[in-house]
């Protein structure tokens, strides 16, 4: 049921932001140097990596490590940057790893391949075991602002109460902190 949920939620989007994922495409472009799409080494189910596709919003010299350890993250932003983060607009491409089955509409956030301290805590407590998601209870519960070890204590709630329902519930939460631009940093 998971899996059609998916389907169906990804095909509804995509149809109803294909403008703006065009628009962006053609902004980043023409904003910065550097491919429209970046791909980034995450880590899936069971602890293996796959590519997540983001819309750019660093520049294309930018150490690879997590947003949150970089000093003034601000200076790796594109001009457009900023604007794609705090809408969440630049998240859009990874309808695709949902679609092809890489991540799930709800789920932890993947880590990415360097975060060690949050993929042996998610490891410590199964979560590691749950297919990552484009959103997630962590995610409407404080983003940006909260602890890594608060991200897996969510993250394991979600394990332990995942639901049709309680996904729905996620992703209707989902809408309104992104209309409300809640629990995003930079």
């Amino acid at each position: 049921m998971k899996r059609a949920f998916d389907i169906v939620i990804v095909i509804l989007v995509a149809f109803t932001l294909f403008f703006i994922i065009i628009v962006t495409a053609i902004a980043v472009r023409l904003t910065s140097q550097g491919p429209v799409i970046f791909w980034s080494k995450r880590v899936g189910r069971g602890n293996k990596l796959f590519w997540m596709p983001k819309f750019r919003t660093m520049r294309a010299d930018t150490p690879a490590v997590a947003t949150h350890l970089l000093v003034n993250p601000e200076r790796w932003l594109t001009p457009i940057g900023s604007i794609l983060r705090k809408t969440s607009v630049d998240e859009l491409p990874q309808l695709w790893s949902v679609f092809k089955g890489d991540m799930s509409i709800v789920g932890p956030r993947p880590a990415l391949y360097n975060q060690n301290d949050l993929i042996q805590l998610r490891t410590s407590k199964n979560v590691h075991m749950l297919l990552p998601g484009l959103t997630g209870w962590a995610q409407i519960n404080g983003r940006d602002e909260i602890s890594v070890e608060e991200k897996v204590q969510f993250d394991f709630e979600y394990s332990k109460r995942k639901s049709l329902g309680f996904d729905i519930y996620i992703v209707l939460m989902t809408v309104f902190k992104v209309l409300k631009r809640d629990g995003v940093t930079h």
